[in-house]
């Protein structure tokens, strides 16, 4: 436990050394050994991508025991932090929860507040409570987990809310005051948007990026200017890999 302490606490310092911390979203440990030893100091897991690395289904379509398995092969493979995304907990208890992902080696982890089980948001209370719930335990076990708090309201149709800024901005402060070390908006629709959350959010601001085609709200140099203090791929760099995969195997499988 003493060096997963030791781990939470140099991927939080990441977080608020004044540069934009990219981590790299893996889903094995040949992907996560090749983003370390291209110097990266922690990265993710991605829910989506080791779903797909298992030939199973995102949104929960592993178990938590899959999950868990993928995540276990990783953190054993490179000796870094490494935060996992945990979907919307696998309708998990708090406590159950933190146990057996510090059990698995992450010192991070990113939840949503799409319940995949009941195909529904939480409501900004309930997921609030949940953070703090999660919380809560990893700070009884003597480990400042960093969870990323996410929210998916702009990856609802749209109309769902009349104001999605506002309303992504509000569940996220109150993940915040729970306890959540990071926020994260998938698919944020632009600049505009990505500034008012910095402005409106006390603590760092994950945003997603195409690791060649940046992001929506920019390149990297633009969300370094804009201040965004995180950066993750989610699927992206597993699909980014398809194309020239395919081109450096595809004259193999001409005919002679």
């Amino acid at each position: 436990m003493t060096d997963l302490a030791a781990k939470a606490t140099k991927l939080l310092d990441l977080h608020h050394a004044g540069t934009t911390l990219v981590l790299p979203t893996v889903w094995d440990a040949w992907s996560a050994r090749a983003v370390v030893d291209a110097g990266f100091p922690a990265l993710t897991i991605g829910s989506h991508p080791l779903a797909d690395s298992r030939g199973q289904q995102d949104n929960e379509g592993m178990t938590l025991d899959d999950a868990l398995d993928g995540i276990r092969r990783i953190t054993g493979a490179v000796d870094v932090p490494v935060s996992a995304d945990v979907e919307s907990g696998y309708d998990t208890p708090p406590a159950e929860l933190v146990e057996r992902v510090l059990d698995a080696g992450a010192v991070g982890i990113n939840v949503e507040d799409t319940v995949h089980s009941q195909d529904r948001l939480r409501s900004p209370d309930e997921h609030a409570d949940y953070i703090g719930g999660l919380r809560a335990a990893a700070d009884a076990q003597g480990v400042d987990l960093v969870i990323n708090a996410r929210t998916d309201v702009f990856l609802k149709p749209e109309g769902t809310f009349a104001d999605p800024v506002a309303e992504a901005v509000s569940r996220l402060l109150l993940c915040e005051a729970a306890g959540a070390r990071c926020a994260y908006p998938p698919k944020a629709p632009d600049a505009d948007a990505v500034r008012t959350l910095l402005a409106e959010l006390a603590g760092p601001l994950n945003v997603i990026a195409h690791p060649v085609d940046g992001s929506a709200a920019g390149s990297l140099a633009d969300l370094q200017q804009l201040g965004v203090h995180r950066i993750s791929f989610g699927p992206l760099l597993q699909m980014a890999l398809v194309d020239p995969l395919q081109a450096l195997v595809a004259p193999w499988a001409e005919p002679a």
